[in-house]
């Protein structure tokens, strides 16, 4: 095979390791998982392996193949963080064993409108508690957060609201949501570090959309929406964690239709982490391979 051939082969099957980027910048480079990974930790090293995934339909993925053995064999995580489920309460008892033998599942279903939105932590480390939402009622109808209790940290897993077509939500997300969802984070900051992680629903920076310049009116890049993010998130101390390891890295984590093979894409999920935990994050990657949903998994690796 010609090293042409074997370019276009590698861009068809990995369609993620090629830089696609309207504005792309001379030292901005493609992420790619299987070479920009980090050594693995030592057996002896105490660590937990976190995964957060946007399934865009639980059900739905399973139906097309989903093997969640498969994704432990692979990734061999401690906890998988759910947005998006789209399931009623009714219907949970049915995934409750998704992933055999790890004994922890939550569920947060929407109340506010069945088959909507709802989050989910299934994990096989024991969290010392489980709180629901954000303690406010106009908040949780939607089953957007789970909160989780570790020895060492919070575990936040959150679906925020997107601001919809036409922006109808934008006011809700940016001056009702998002900085409730700060204080919340702030208040559990007062007893233990937290780990924020979920389908955030912005790209907080160009480098983080294929074409900033012609989506910047478009639900998750406008400039209220990231200046919110700023404000509630990035100046009151939750870091980046993925961008902080990979400053000039140009990695998607949701595609658009049939965008997924050409690459024009937006990351629009994150592991955010308090700054007095961020320096024990070994890694934090992405699974663009991983494509039953318009989104893909995300990793962290922390040591504790």
């Amino acid at each position: 095979m010609s090293s042409t051939s074997m370019r276009h082969s590698a861009w068809k099957s990995e369609p993620w390791t090629h830089l696609t980027h309207k504005q792309r910048r001379p030292q901005w480079i493609a992420y790619n998982p299987r070479t920009m990974r980090p050594p693995p930790l030592s057996t002896d090293t105490n660590s937990m392996k976190i995964l957060s995934w946007n399934v865009n339909g639980l059900q739905a993925i399973v139906q097309s193949g989903f093997s969640a053995d498969e994704l432990v064999a692979r990734e061999n995580f401690d906890v998988l963080c759910l947005q998006e489920t789209h399931l009623e309460e009714r219907n949970v008892d049915l995934f409750k064993n998704l992933v055999h033998e790890y004994d922890y599942t939550c569920w947060s279903c929407s109340v506010a409108r069945l088959g909507y939105s709802g989050t989910a932590v299934i994990s096989r480390v024991q969290p010392i508690s489980v709180q629901y939402g954000l303690g406010i009622p106009e908040h949780d109808q939607e089953g957007r957060l789970i909160t989780l209790e570790f020895d060492d940290f919070y575990l936040v897993n959150a679906y925020v609201p997107n601001s919809g077509r036409g922006l109808r939500r934008l006011n809700y997300r940016i001056n009702d949501w998002d900085p409730c969802f700060s204080d919340f984070i702030k208040k559990l900051e007062c007893s233990k570090p937290v780990i924020v992680a979920g389908d955030l629903n912005c790209a907080r920076q160009s480098i983080d959309i294929h074409n900033p310049q012609a989506k910047t009116e478009a639900a998750g890049f406008t400039i209220e929406e990231r200046e919110s993010f700023e404000v509630n998130f990035s100046r009151k101390g939750l870091v980046d964690t993925f961008r902080k390891q990979h400053p000039n890295a140009v990695a998607y984590t949701f595609w658009g239709e049939n965008q997924r093979i050409t690459n024009k894409g937006w990351r629009l999920d994150y592991f955010l982490a308090s700054e007095s935990i961020a320096d024990k994050v070994h890694d934090s990657y992405t699974l663009p391979d991983v494509a039953l949903s318009d989104h893909s998994p995300i990793g962290l690796l922390l040591k504790l």
